[in-house]
């Protein structure tokens, strides 16, 4: 009977995902065949996977796997006028930012922002922010030579020949999903909850900017339940940005940068990236503080109506 249960809820679960996933239309897979690269379609939105797997990443002498905070992405979803939207966030060591950046604009790509994600990590990382409009089949043609150069770089230390599995998870991450409100997604050792900012219906050319084009706040966590590990990212409203500073420093969670990801965007978006250390709950129990701080206003015009 059990192993009955259990194959029913397997197919439930997998049921249940492909009915969220999306075919992926043949302009789509047009641009993951130039590109070289695998991703899927979900929300109307195409989104290609550029992870730096060749990179091995040490924050504060902390190991972090790739899902960590470390998957570079474009992302293309239709606007008006037959044209789509392209954003991405291109993850990059220190010696590949220039190089990257002459090859977007060479090829008429907008490179919106260059930042850090954490402090003490080893190596250093960079993350570019990259837009464009345009044919789907254009877009991937303009990008690429970019993409291509992710990568190759000679300074880097060289990436194992064979990278060692991830261990089994060791944290309770059904207890943080119940502390945070929202289910995460495990991928390997990280477990990662991402929270889409719908509330702020920020729309570029007709076309909506959701969470799958970057309009986001998440939380990835590593290690056990004693000693873990947390990073993220928060989407704010400038009125947000204050209180949400204040409550994660308030529960000893480091600020490691803020920023904005988007240009020319109504209302203007901010980013706070931050990084913790700790007992797993105690951080899932931070996360969940700066959430409360996010959507008041909204919260306080409904409940007045």
């Amino acid at each position: 009977m059990k192993r009955l249960f259990t194959l029913c809820a397997t197919l439930s679960l997998s049921f249940a995902s492909t009915g969220w996933a999306q075919d992926v239309p043949a302009e789509y897979q047009q641009v993951l065949t130039t590109l070289g690269k695998q991703g899927d379609y979900k929300a109307n939105v195409l989104k290609v996977n550029i992870p730096r797997s060749d990179l091995n990443v040490t924050v504060a002498n902390v190991k972090t796997p790739t899902p960590f905070g470390f998957g570079g992405w474009v992302a293309m979803t239709k606007g008006t006028g037959a044209m789509d939207v392209m954003m991405g966030d291109l993850v990059l060591t220190q010696d590949e930012v220039n190089p990257v950046m002459s090859a977007l604009l060479d090829n008429g790509i907008d490179v919106t922002a260059v930042h850090n994600h954490f402090f003490w990590e080893e190596p250093r990382v960079f993350y570019m922010h990259v837009h464009g409009h345009g044919k789907p089949a254009d877009l991937a043609r303009k990008v690429k030579p970019a993409l291509d150069l992710i990568g190759k770089g000679t300074s880097r230390p060289p990436a194992p020949t064979a990278p060692a599995a991830a261990p089994p998870p060791t944290i309770d991450t059904a207890k943080i999903a119940q502390i945070v409100g929202t289910q995460g997604e495990q991928t390997g050792a990280v477990y990662k909850i991402t929270i889409g900012r719908d509330d702020l219906k920020l729309t570029e050319m007709g076309a909506p900017i959701n969470a799958r084009m970057g309009l986001n706040t998440w939380a990835a966590f590593v290690g056990t339940n004693d000693k873990a590990a947390v990073a993220g990212d928060v989407a704010m409203l400038a009125s947000e940005v204050q209180p949400v500073l204040r409550t994660l420093r308030k529960n000893g969670i480091d600020v490691v940068a803020i920023h904005h990801h988007m240009t020319g965007t109504q209302p203007t978006i901010y980013f706070l990236h931050y990084w913790g250390t700790g007992p797993a709950e105690q951080l899932a129990t931070a996360f969940k503080a700066a959430l409360g701080e996010l959507g008041k206003t909204a919260k306080t015009t409904a409940a007045k109506h």
